[in-house]
């Protein structure tokens, strides 16, 4: 069992940057990659960019590509994501979750999942 809590989320103007912080605790050894997704109101469940933990390797989605960084502390167990030229449309509730499969965009691929925390864009 992986345990995930995230923090960090809040309100924020366009243009501005948050850091959301994933603690990951329990059976946090071996090969997993740590996600992050995200759900706006009304739609459906998104990914966002994910970090394999044991080598640091990392996948974005296209639409944060350039503005959102993903890094990973292993003496911490904790996954970080910088977020960076907000925009209103970012608006959601954002996720972290762990999952066996290499950095996987499918959130069907994730066994543990935290409550998630969340950022507001205001334009």
């Amino acid at each position: 069992q992986v345990q995930v809590v995230e923090s960090g989320g809040g309100l924020v103007q366009a243009g501005g940057s948050l850091r959301l912080s994933c603690a990951a605790s329990g059976r946090t050894t071996g090969s997993y990659t740590m996600g992050w997704f995200r759900q706006g109101p009304g739609k459906e469940r998104e990914f966002v960019a994910a970090i394999w933990w044991s080598g640091g390797s990392t996948a974005y989605a296209d639409s944060v590509k350039g503005r959102f960084t993903i890094s990973g502390d292993n003496a911490k167990n904790t996954v970080l994501l910088q977020m960076n030229s907000l925009k209103p449309e970012d608006t959601a509730v954002y996720y972290c979750a762990a999952s066996r499969v290499y950095l996987s965009s499918n959130p069907f691929t994730y066994d543990y999942w935290g409550q998630g925390t969340q950022v507001t864009v205001s334009s």
